[in-house]
């Protein structure tokens, strides 16, 4: 059992062999990296690390950007290398893609470019009103992701 997750319903070790791990690299993402790196490390498995930068969440009301891409990637980029530097540390094989564009379209495009067996992805547990104008990008995965999806909670989720 895995965080409440009995693995061996996810499969036989070794047939999972490619976990996508989709993050923003904020700290809402951590209990999708803990069970991203729990299940590879169980099932002798890869991580492949993708964060995508929605460049539509940078635009200031009115026009003009709060921040440019250029500088959200440097940050992604120092964030995601403490994930990697993570797997190397628990042996985990680990790679990382940063990507431009809807999140949960990018995912979706990075799990069948890369050929991976399973996407596990975060829950900010938006509700209400911020979930109706931001959508979810977890429950867009899970609807259109070509290889099974594990969503996990965040504490607050």
């Amino acid at each position: 059992m895995t965080n409440g997750l009995d693995t061996s319903a996810v499969g036989i070790p070794g047939r999972i062999q490619t976990i996508l791990l989709a993050s923003d690299l904020s700290p809402a993402s951590t209990s999708a990296e803990d069970l991203a790196f729990e299940l590879a490390s169980r099932l002798g498995s890869s991580v492949l690390l993708v964060s995508v930068i929605d460049p539509r969440g940078l635009w200031l009301p009115g026009g003009g950007y709060r921040q440019r891409v250029d500088q959200v990637r440097t940050a992604r980029e120092t964030a995601a290398q403490e994930i990697v530097e993570r797997g190397h540390r628990e042996h985990v094989p680990i790679s990382c893609l940063i990507w431009e564009g809807d999140p949960a379209e990018a995912i979706v495009e990075a799990a069948a470019a890369e050929s991976v067996d399973l996407v596990v992805v975060g829950s900010h547990g938006r509700r209400g009103m911020d979930r109706f104008v931001m959508g979810s990008v977890s429950e867009q995965v899970v609807r259109t992701s070509p290889v099974p999806v594990v969503v996990a909670r965040g504490p607050h989720a």
